[in-house]
């Protein structure tokens, strides 16, 4: 691949909007001059994640992951640089020189592969041969403007219509057989994989389609939902259909609802539910919940209101729990999914419903107790039921008030509930250490003496034409060694040689490309670091008192040596005179290190 200008990078870095593009993996807030969130490349329960738009930059304080816009979707999607360059130019309409470019990455191909295949089965189902999807779609309630919000198309129940597609648009099969479009014919050549079925494309958080859902028009045709399998592009363990629509209502409305199905998220899409999502054809996965947990704090579960729907929903604790979502559970009439709700009842019911959803544990312990608990044994049977729920919450308080709840439905002592919630902890060692792995990276430790430096490091990244000759001097001598002062002095000799931005800071995009990789994370800490911009003191009165406390200390070491040597009978007395003079005069000495600010 040749190389991309550098006024091609230069322009797309400009244009995006970073805190837009993070804001789709990342539920972010505002905080100051910055956005804050929960970090998506590392488990935590308290937002760490700093997003500062000015300068362009994210800076995780928890794991230490920071850079550009770039480096985010290099990081998020394990992209090249020149695939992240491409991207947003894709996105924001920018075209990029493809002089001496070679064959595009595979997962460049398998995207546009999927691309083809779903423009083939959207004019499929507007053609003649798709009236028959057409009247089905129309007896479920979709009409045209929903089936294009939703894209959804129709593959003909033919061997070979997305095949002849992708041959016209010169796609390899061995790239559709990858992207999961096609199947091997024992004796060779390919076939297509989604014949007579509605399709609904996957998208990941950026509209792209990662992978489709077909489900079946015949009666007698087995599987009735067909998925695509996985592909270098596409985790079912991490997919959710419904994206990236829902992630705009998710913020609205402070709350993810998760279905089971595609019809499903169609039909709360039709009564004005836009949160909802579905798993793609598997269960949910602990990547499943981190991402939730990333994007809100209440998840609505609501599935089939039958036997399975309820086990399903009771499986789905296991995981959500342990993340710290609050779970509501949408508690459908026995035999009726979303969709038969919608058309029994209409729109606005199914909001109402959707809106009184009571806590989801607290709906397991009333069905555990309604099926009995008038004798011991059935006591012991209905605690049973739930205690590997709560066993898995992971804050004492939550857990504590479940167990009290659990205690006063089965009339019973809580320290009983309490000791079979242990037991039931216990007896679950993969999960257990499952969840350990899941525990939040912990912030690398900030000691007073990072502090101060980081302090330092900060002023001069903002105000570096505070440096005079003789402070530089002077850091030289008495900052200890440390990465931060090796940044301190990278961002002066960046200034001093010209490398500011506009408003006279040093010039953040240009540092992240030079600095190594020991002192990048470092940088972008400072960069996203507004917490100690906010007193009334000017900074270079701060950077004095910070200097003049290093000054001391040096001078307290120093004193601290002569000592020593003065007890040597071998060094030179007079010059042990001449050196504690001079320290003398050096305490009594005020210093602005040049600065003209008249100590």
């Amino acid at each position: 691949m040749g190389l991309i200008p550098e006024t091609t990078i230069h322009e797309i870095r400009e244009r995006v909007d970073l805190v837009g593009l993070i804001g789709r993996h990342v539920d972010l807030k505002q905080a100051g001059r910055n956005w804050k969130g929960l970090c998506p490349f590392h488990d935590e329960k308290t937002p760490s994640f700093n997003v500062n738009p000015d300068r362009r930059i994210f800076h995780c304080f928890g794991c230490g992951e920071g850079g550009n816009v770039f480096a985010f979707l290099q990081k998020r999607e394990n992209l090249t640089f020149p695939e992240a360059v491409r991207t947003l130019a894709a996105e924001l309409g920018i075209e990029v020189p493809e002089t001496d470019r070679v064959e595009r990455s595979e997962s460049e191909r398998i995207y546009a592969a999927l691309q083809i295949a779903q423009d083939c089965y959207r004019s499929q189902l507007s053609s003649p041969g798709g009236k028959a999807a057409r009247e089905y779609l129309e007896a479920r309630g979709l009409d045209a403007e929903i089936i294009d919000r939703f894209d959804i198309g129709y593959a003909p129940n033919s061997w070979d219509t997305v095949l002849r597609a992708l041959e016209k648009a010169r796609i390899p099969a061995e790239i559709a057989f990858s992207a999961g479009l096609l199947c091997e014919r024992s004796k060779g050549g390919h076939y297509d994989r989604l014949r007579g079925r509605i399709i609904f494309p996957i998208r990941d958080v950026r509209g792209r389609v990662i992978a489709f859902g077909g489900r079946a028009l015949a009666a007698d045709q087995e599987p009735k939902y067909l998925n695509t399998p996985e592909s270098p592009i596409y985790q079912k363990r991490r997919g959710f259909y419904g994206f990236p629509a829902a992630l705009e209502a998710i913020r609205r409305a402070g709350r993810a609802i998760v279905c089971e199905g595609y019809f499903d998220v169609v039909a709360l899409a039709r009564a004005g539910v836009g949160e909802a999502v579905a798993t793609c054809g598997t269960a949910l996965s602990q990547d499943h919940a981190r991402d939730l947990r990333r994007r809100t704090r209440t998840v609505g579960l609501l599935f089939d209101g039958d036997a399975a729907g309820r086990k399903a929903m009771e499986r789905a604790l296991e995981i959500l729990l342990p993340a710290e979502l609050r779970i509501r559970a949408i508690d459908l009439p026995e035999g009726l999914d979303p969709d038969d709700y919608l058309r029994i009842h209409g729109a606005e019911a199914l909001r109402t419903l959707i809106d009184a959803a009571p806590d989801a544990l607290e709906v397991v312990i009333h069905r555990s107790v309604a099926a009995g608990s008038s004798t011991p044994a059935e006591k012991a049977d209905a605690v049973r039921r739930v205690a590997p729920l709560m066993a898995v919450i992971a804050d004492p308080v939550e857990r504590n008030e479940y167990i009290r709840r659990l205690a006063m439905s089965v009339e019973t002592d809580p320290a009983a509930v309490e000791s079979l919630v242990r037991d039931s902890k216990r007896d679950r060692p993969p999960r257990a250490e499952a969840e350990a792995k899941a525990q939040p990276s912990r912030p690398r430790p900030v000691h007073s003496e990072d502090r101060h430096l980081r302090h330092i490091a900060l002023i001069f990244s903002r105000h570096p034409d505070l440096t005079t000759e003789e402070l530089r001097r002077t850091m030289g001598e008495v900052l200890p060694e440390s990465p931060w002062k090796k940044l301190i002095f990278a961002l002066l000799d960046a200034a001093a040689g010209g490398c500011l931005d506009a408003e006279g800071a040093v010039d953040a995009t240009a540092m992240a490309n030079v600095l190594s990789p020991e002192l990048l994370p470092f940088f972008h800490e400072v960069v996203v670091d507004e917490s100690l911009l906010s007193g009334d003191t000017p900074a270079s009165e701060v950077l004095v008192q910070l200097l003049a406390r290093y000054l001391a200390k040096d001078i307290e070491a120093r004193e601290k040596n002569l000592k020593r040597r003065m007890m040597d009978p071998d060094e030179d007395p007079v010059r042990l005179l001449e050196e504690r003079q001079a320290l003398l005069e050096r305490r009594r000495s005020k210093t602005d290190f040049g600065l003209g600010l008249n100590p």
